[in-house]
């Protein structure tokens, strides 16, 4: 069984109806790569795992480890070990990077019924994460993502990853808008941290983080539904035809 598992999933927006009908399985251990032209309900689909309020989930279910979280509250989830990186992280001046993954580790340890951490060993905790995730110290008494560039905020992305080791991350194309040396950025962490104990699903519409990350499964996504699995070579075909051939064969209009 998935850790991860989505079944005949509907969602709107006010009075939108974006998703319909959607089956996906996240494991842990594989990344797992979703993708498919803008606007076919991709971010959608990230917000409403991690519980976005302003979705409605109108039927279907979301299961985490076994427990139906399709109305869980989003710290719930996090807490549980669900990951999302956001396409465009939010700037917090005045909080410092430190300042922040201090809180949340002490969130999830309150969550466990955990004292908080104090404070010499969370400087070693941090220090670890970011030697794991190739950051330089004084990273750590910047504002989050307060200037950041598009790689530094990526980079801080990878370092909550490296802290908090989740059971699934979900990164809503992270890799939109990168220089290649941010992109590779990306790619490596995901290479880095994806392994037996964590999956990753991988959400974009271009091919170029995939030639970096190696994914064990594909599926494509259109108008609110995952219409192909497969593996590998699916990112191949997109690359060479681009998503005409998805509209043909799955009857919808160009």
């Amino acid at each position: 069984m998935a850790e991860l598992e989505i079944r005949n999933l509907h969602v709107k927006i006010e009075d939108k109806q974006i998703l319909k009908g959607l089956d996906l399985d996240v494991e842990k251990g594989r990344v797992h790569a979703l993708m498919g032209p803008n606007g076919s309900g991709k971010s959608t689909l990230a917000n409403v795992i991690m519980g976005h309020p302003a979705y409605e989930v109108t039927e279907g279910t979301i299961t985490f480890k076994g427990e139906d979280i399709t109305e869980a509250a989003p710290e719930d989830r996090s807490q549980a070990g669900l990951f999302m990186a956001f396409q465009y992280p939010v700037a917090i001046p005045g909080v410092s990077v430190s300042k922040y993954l201090r809180m949340i580790i002490n969130a999830q340890r309150e969550a466990r019924g955990e004292d908080q951490i104090k404070i010499k060993d969370f400087a070693r905790v941090a220090q670890g994460a970011m030697e794991l995730a190739n950051i330089p110290k004084d990273f750590s008494s910047r504002y989050l993502n307060d200037g950041f560039s598009g790689g530094e905020k990526k980079r801080m992305e990878l370092l909550q990853l490296a802290l908090l080791r989740p059971e699934i991350a979900v990164l809503d194309e992270t890799d939109s808008g990168l220089d290649i040396d941010a992109l590779r950025t990306v790619a490596d962490g995901v290479n880095k941290f994806a392994g037996p104990d964590m999956g990753v699903l991988i959400i974009t519409h271009y091919q170029r983080i995939l030639r970096m990350v190696k994914p064990d499964k594909v599926s494509i996504m259109f108008e609110g539904r995952i219409v192909k699995d497969g593996g590998p070579e699916l990112v191949g075909i997109l690359e060479e035809k681009g998503y005409g051939w998805i509209r043909e064969e799955v009857g919808a209009p160009a």
